[in-house]
């Protein structure tokens, strides 16, 4: 083996073991809700998630055996959600929550194109001062800093609720239940979607997949998941619930995402450079979990699940 192979190898061997060892010192650990208010006041400051996924930082609805964008697939599942909780009955007016806005691209929709009067809720004051800066004044939208197990709002305020892949973050599902559907006025609709694992009961994890659990945890400050059964629970036995909870797990439509959102670095490299080396660290640094997210999501060791019901 000649020497210049040799030194290619060992070269890659450091380089390999010293991103696991820079992945592996900065996780993201729940430690409180301040840390996942600060790991998204990071993510939203230095503009890489916002240039890589846009407006919309939750999975896309890639239709069966139909190319689609990945910007457009996340534009497709506000409209697909919308649809099958049924939240497009409600009249033009009516004033919906949505419990983990973002920076504001589902809000965006739910007013410019149901009608919708929103208030969006997150946790992190830069991912609201964002929202803010991309809404147009004549956008019937509001966003306020708020910790949506303590939600600041009367009983019944609200005529739907909307909350996307927010509930991994919840250190507590059950009162991240109760808050919600203790705004929801009777007759209203909550819409849902979130990171779930598998009923763990039925089918407890394998030591390889313990480890991966791990990861998928503290690299993302999630506190723990939960399975669909068990979130779908909470919800039917919820006072202010009708008690008729729909669910489902959209595995299939949303697991392209995953990929996708690690093709955007080569379709859009623009996105990366002309925020400097540091963002180009940042990019690569979140490729291990990612990749692990499309293993547990595609073995089923993680689940993707919406609900709908009424309050």
């Amino acid at each position: 083996m000649s020497t210049f192979l040799i030194f290619s190898v060992f070269f890659v061997l450091v380089l390999f073991f010293s991103c696991l060892i820079f992945w592996r010192i900065n996780a993201r650990k729940y430690i409180s809700s301040g840390t996942v208010a600060s790991a998204y006041d990071s993510w939203t400051q230095d503009k890489l998630l916002e240039r890589l996924w846009g407006e919309h930082i939750h999975l896309g609805f890639y239709p069966p055996k139909k190319s689609i964008d990945f910007r457009e697939a996340k534009v497709r599942f506000v409209h697909e959600l919308v649809s099958w909780s049924g939240l497009d009955k409600l009249p033009r007016g009516s004033r919906v929550l949505d419990v983990g806005c973002g920076i504001g691209g589902s809000s965006r929709i739910l007013a410019n194109y149901y009608g919708f009067n929103v208030t969006g809720i997150t946790i992190s004051p830069a991912q609201v001062k964002r929202a803010i800066e991309l809404t147009p004044y004549e956008c019937k939208c509001n966003f306020k800093v708020m910790d949506a197990l303590d939600l600041k709002f009367e009983d019944g305020a609200f005529d739907g609720i909307w909350s996307v892949e927010a509930g991994a973050h919840m250190n507590n599902k059950t009162k991240f239940a109760d808050q919600m559907l203790r705004t929801l006025r009777p007759g209203g609709y909550l819409a849902l979607a979130d990171w779930n694992s598998r009923d763990f009961r039925k089918h407890p994890p394998s030591m390889l997949e313990k480890i991966i659990l791990k990861q998928l945890l503290e690299q993302w400050v999630h506190p723990k998941f939960m399975s669909i059964n068990e979130f779908s629970s909470i919800l039917s036995k919820n006072k202010n619930s009708s008690g008729q909870v729909i669910c489902d797990n959209w595995n299939s439509f949303t697991n392209p995402s995953w990929f996708d959102s690690v093709f955007e670095g080569i379709r859009r490299p623009n996105a990366i450079l002309t925020l400097g080396p540091g963002a180009i660290v940042k990019s690569i640094r979140e490729i291990p979990t990612i990749l692990l997210m499309d293993w547990a999501f595609k073995k089923g060791l993680m689940e993707f699940g919406v609900y709908k019901c009424r309050g």
